[in-house]
């Protein structure tokens, strides 16, 4: 079934192929990636399955094309990146492919920092993509931190440092400066939410989609609501909450 696809690739990337796709390489077909990605995300929140089963389908076509470009360069081919997720899925898991005893699911981690030190990792912040949502990212960089040591014993230190950082934010005498603040702020935030067991990137992706929803309806509710007085919109965004 695969190989299908694997063979339209090789077509299109081909002497006599696609202009479009033979010019691409991997950092062209990145941004690609991370929005098909994003695609497959948004079909599951809608619960549409057709949908679903199209975006992985483009999903699956942005693994076929890297792996194309990277066999073109002498560097793997698809069978590499399937064996090498296959033994990592398995090593990841020793205690179902080996029957080990050694702590389950609970392993997950250890074994993944292990794989990092195997590859040169010199810091517990390594291999955090620079290329996730910001908000993931933070996350992610605070949990690895958490397991050095290196965090708040309970809720009640990021909560006093979202103050903190909110009065620096007001405090800023420039604009660069009050954005980084800005920033500061946002990474205190996240770290709260991480402590009350909140996913940050949920959290807003699902206050992104209420806020939506709800300015929607008011549209809905007045043909006119651009040209309505705040008060006037205001009444209306409390009619539809």
């Amino acid at each position: 079934m695969i190989g299908r696809l694997v063979d339209i690739m090789a077509r299109l990337r081909g002497d006599d192929g696609c202009e479009w796709d033979r010019a691409q390489t991997f950092s062209t077909i990145a941004p690609y990636t991370i929005e098909e990605a994003y695609e497959v995300a948004d079909a599951i929140a809608r619960e549409d399955a057709d949908d679903l089963k199209d975006e992985l389908g483009d999903l699956l076509l942005q693994v076929v094309f890297h792996s194309r470009i990277a066999e073109e360069a002498g560097m793997f081919a698809l069978p590499d990146v399937v064996d090498a997720i296959s033994d990592k899925m398995e090593r990841r898991h020793p205690h179902i492919f080996r029957g080990a005893d050694d702590g389950g699911h609970h392993r997950w981690e250890d074994v993944k920092a292990a794989e990092r030190a195997g590859k040169g990792a010199t810091s517990a912040l390594d291999g955090v993509a620079i290329g996730l949502p910001a908000l993931l990212r933070a996350e992610k960089l605070q949990k690895r931190a958490a397991r050095t040591g290196f965090d708040w014993p309970d809720a009640s230190g990021p909560r006093a440092k979202i103050h903190e950082e909110l009065a620096e934010v007001e405090a800023a005498a420039t604009p660069v400066d009050r954005a980084e603040e800005i920033g500061d702020l946002l990474f205190a935030v996240v770290n709260w939410a991480r402590h009350q067991g909140v996913d940050a990137e949920a959290a807003l992706r699902h206050a992104n989609a209420k806020f939506e929803r709800r300015f929607r309806a008011m549209e809905a509710l007045d043909d006119g609501f651009a040209s309505r007085s705040l008060d006037e919109q205001e009444a209306l965004w409390q009619r539809v909450k």
